[in-house]
């Protein structure tokens, strides 16, 4: 095993939440309209990537947004949910194309059972869902209560407002977590691969052997592959290095960092042996990578990065 003083996602540059003036500090629900105007009022560009530090819930009630999130598109459609976690990097589509309502919200705004009950940390959780007729309806409505108490502070006392916010937000995650999914296997995962799937979110940046991971967990390297083809569809070791890439690709995305040391950072011998891996894995070298998702902005005219006019305004870019 490699041991790595500094965690590679150390390194990345989070976009930090922070409300705007005369809202509840933690949440902000805004519309797509009023979310294009406020990027162009600032000249950023939503399409630039973004690894938010806070969770973001969009719904469409009209037209359709292509986001990629941690560099795999997904096609938003009316009645559809995207739900981004912390950490997760984001692109944003073409906002001129849709209509919706974007709820962002920090993970210690909703209440600690909430938080347990709804998994908010679990970094595998399903990021698109298309719910049932009777499920979609029931979010609906508790948006729209969400949204008007946002709009409408007031009337009641700060400390109430604040209240009656995170108990609609609790309602609408629930909801949203336990919604049944079309399609959606029968039964969840087993015990087995969640053992396996935590560990590799620990130590994937120690070793990318699938007989490591069975020795810590005290299973054979066959059982941990089985568990992962039934779990995941796919086998342990492609597993192990999807979860590798992907950190590859965030670190490429998001910092300056070398080639050389992104690779000592996520535990290769060499700098050879971390391009030879990622272009098996990506279809691209890492510099060719990261120049290409450095240009996928969105066009906007006058656009900067996010983090440009975070330290500007101290906003997260695009909420």
């Amino acid at each position: 095993m490699v041991k790595n003083r500094h965690p590679a996602w150390q390194a990345v540059p989070e976009i930090v939440f922070a409300a705007p003036a005369g809202t509840p500090a933690g949440l902000e629900v805004i519309s797509l309209a009023a979310l294009r105007a406020r990027s162009r009022a600032h000249g950023i560009d939503p399409g630039v990537p973004q690894r938010p530090a806070f969770h973001q819930v969009l719904t469409l009630t009209s037209g359709t947004l292509r986001q990629t999130v941690d560099f795999a598109a997904r096609d938003v459609e009316r009645g559809s949910w995207l739900w981004t976690r912390p950490g997760q990097v984001l692109q944003w589509g073409d906002l001129t194309q849709a209509e919706g309502t974007l709820i962002v919200f920090e993970r210690d705004f909703p209440g600690a059972a909430t938080v347990r009950a709804a998994r908010l940390d679990d970094p595998h959780a399903r990021v698109l869902r298309t719910p049932k007729a009777e499920d979609a309806a029931s979010l609906r409505v508790a948006t729209a209560h969400l949204e008007h108490e946002f709009l409408t502070p007031g009337r009641l006392p700060l400390d109430a407002h604040i209240a009656v916010l995170r108990h609609l937000l609790d309602v609408l995650i629930l909801r949203l977590a336990h919604l049944e999914v079309p399609d959606s296997p029968a039964t969840g995962p087993s015990e087995t691969f969640l053992r396996f799937r935590e560990t590799v979110e620990r130590d994937f940046a120690h070793t990318r052997r699938v007989d490591d991971y069975a020795l810590v967990l005290g299973y054979s390297a066959r059982t941990l592959s089985r568990a992962a083809l039934d779990s995941a569809g796919i086998g342990a070791k492609e597993f192990i290095d999807r979860r590798v890439v992907l950190e590859a690709k965030r670190l490429l995305a998001h910092t300056d960092l070398a080639a050389a040391r992104i690779a000592a950072e996520l535990g290769f011998s060499s700098a050879t042996n971390f391009a030879k891996y990622f272009h098996q894995r990506a279809g691209q070298a890492p510099i060719a990578f990261r120049t290409a998702v450095r240009g996928q902005g969105t066009g906007i005219p006058g656009a900067r990065a996010e983090e440009d006019f975070t330290s500007r305004t101290g906003h997260a870019a695009g909420t």
